[in-house]
């Protein structure tokens, strides 16, 4: 059962969910925030509801919000909120429904609290450090699937050296990528490039809740609240083929992170 600050947490989550949803499939102001990443006037609503809210929650907690102005006063905080206030706003501008509001509490580097809402697909996730992860208060499970081969990754596509894996459908919003394996619906994710903390800070969570492995590209434990705010890539799997994926992988993430410039 969820303490009352994940509650708590569980209900500001749904609420942000309910101001997205009042706006979707509706015209809204957008912009690029740079080439081809777009941002919206919904999110900036629904970031400024989930600041107030969750302020008043823990007056004291750090902040790192993807459409907030960073302030590096929250590496001094042992609690950070680390929010996306709309994750996946390309498939909310395109009226899909893969996007979901991200919060996450993180002490002392990890986080501690995760929660995902996801209105339009009627998902509502939490999860508590050691207590477990639920959707729609039915407790998940990752997969126990132990061979590499035919694993299933929320993706488009596959190039011909993953085509020993199969394709499921694909949510814009990592987060909820991330959720599908955590939930035993996909086995594999990950990325290979510089990522933000805020996409990925809840779904990290749910993800080790349900016994999943989650880690970076580089097989490497994920931090949060880092000076930069950021992780080189993910590698979210059922926990019995993570160092079979790794190894499969890491060509390509050593490759990738060579290519980009340092962090």
């Amino acid at each position: 059962m969820a303490d009352a600050l994940a509650r708590a947490v569980s209900d500001i989550a749904a609420e942000a969910g309910r101001l997205a949803l009042a706006r979707y499939g509706q015209d809204v102001r957008k912009w690029e925030k740079s080439p081809d990443n777009f941002v919206c006037e919904v999110d900036l609503a629904v970031d400024e509801l989930l600041r107030a809210r969750l302020a008043a929650l823990l007056p004291d907690a750090g902040w790192l919000s993807e459409e907030t102005a960073d302030d590096l006063a929250r590496l001094s905080a042992s609690r950070v909120w680390v929010v996306d206030p709309i994750d996946g706003t390309r498939d909310f501008l395109r009226h899909r429904p893969g996007w979901a509001v991200s919060i996450a509490l993180v002490e002392n580097g990890q986080p501690v609290i995760g929660v995902l809402d996801a209105p339009v697909r009627g998902e509502h996730w939490i999860a508590e450090a050691g207590n477990g992860a639920t959707r729609n208060g039915v407790a998940i499970a990752a997969s126990n699937r132990a061979e590499l081969a035919g694993a299933r990754v929320p993706a488009d596509d596959l190039p011909r050296v993953d085509r020993h894996l199969t394709t499921v459908a694909k949510p814009n919003s990592i987060a909820l990528r991330i959720a599908m394996v955590a939930a035993g619906e996909a086995d594999l994710l990950a990325t290979f490039r510089w990522g933000n903390e805020w996409d990925i800070a809840a779904a990290t969570l749910i993800a080790r809740e349900a016994g999943a492995r989650i880690t970076d590209a580089l097989g490497k434990k994920l931090r949060f609240n880092t000076p930069a705010g950021e992780a080189f890539g993910v590698l979210a799997t059922a926990p019995g083929i993570h160092q079979a994926a790794a190894d499969h992988l890491r060509a390509r993430a050593v490759k990738a992170l060579g290519k980009q410039p340092s962090r």
